[in-house]
Parts: structure tokens; C-alpha cells; sequence
């Protein structure tokens, strides 16, 4: 299966992102990250949706994307020509012995710790899901505490602008 990633220009209204998030459950489609957020545009909101499938499960999705009222536009994003990027929240335990370890690893990743504790910290980082991946991997012997990770954002590089 393959991974696509689809923009989705709407109205910003309430109840759109159920309309939409049950137009997939409802055909059976999971969703693998969801990422809404009003566009500079305050009237209108912009959904990057990671779905898993074939291009017949793709071709079904935009047909009745297509059909929402509140549906401005739809736009798949092709990997080599978008910008992809994930954020993710990282709490580590960090004990006097390993915090400059820790703060080596992050600055390999480019990663920056945005919190401090007597004993842990708290590591921000963005970039694809594989450098999120590898961070994660790398911190797991100091003992991660807890992350959380948005979802995947999205945007077309050049001039085009989803409209």
C-alpha cells in the first residue's frame, strides 16, 4: 500500500471535519494523520490528510471529497514536488549524567529543548516522519517518558497555490 497525502481547501465552518473524517469512515478508508488549520484566508480551513491504499482507493476518496458542499479544493501531494514535515513533543528523562548526551543527539537532529526539568526534558522537533523516527530511536535509552506528534503537514512547492 502506498502512502498519499491529499490538501483540502473548506469552509470553516463547524461540523465540516466530521463531514469529512466520516465520509472516510463510513467507506471503510483509515486515517492515518489529520492536520486542520484556519488558512490566512479566516473564512476558510485547510486539512492534510494521510490515507494508505492503491490509486483506485485515491480516486474514490477525491469523487466524494468532491461532492461535500463545503469542499473547496482538492489537491494530492506528490512527494517529490511538496514540502513534508511532522513537529513532535518529546519528554525524556534526564539526569545530570546524561543531559549533555542528550543535548549532543539533539543538535545532531537539529532538534531544540524547549523545557527543563530537575529530571527531564522536553525536545521539539519538526521534520519528516523518518528523521521523527530516528530521533525517537535514538533518545529511547535515556527513557522517554511520553511524546505526542502532530500530524503530517503539507504544502506544494512553486508557485502553485491550492485554490
Amino acid at each position: 500500500m502506498k502512502k498519499y497525502v491529499i490538501a483540502i481547501l473548506v469552509e470553516n465552518h463547524a461540523g465540516v471535519l466530521s463531514r469529512v473524517s466520516g465520509l472516510f469512515s463510513r467507506r471503510g478508508y483509515n486515517i492515518d494523520s489529520l492536520t486542520v488549520c484556519a488558512t490566512e484566508n479566516p473564512e476558510q480551513s485547510r486539512m492534510t490528510i494521510v490515507v494508505k491504499g492503491d490509486e483506485y482507493i485515491l480516486e474514490q476518496i477525491e469523487k466524494q471529497l468532491s461532492k461535500l458542499v463545503e469542499v473547496i479544493a482538492i489537491q494530492y501531494c506528490d512527494a517529490a514536488s511538496t514540502c513534508e514535515r511532522e513537529m513532535a513533543l518529546i519528554k525524556v528523562k534526564a539526569v545530570a549524567e546524561n543531559r549533555a548526551a542528550i543535548i549532543g543527539t539533539c543538535d545532531i537532529y537539529r532538534a531544540h529543548i524547549v523545557d527543563v526539568s530537575v529530571g527531564s526534558v522536553i525536545v521539539e522537533a519538526t521534520g519528516s516522519e523518518e528523521k521523527i523516527a530516528s530521533l525517537i530511536r535514538l533518545l529511547e535509552p535515556f527513557g522517554i517518558l511520553e511524546f505526542a506528534k502532530t500530524g503530517l503537514n503539507a504544502m506544494e512547492r512553486g508557485g502553485n497555490v491550492l485554490r
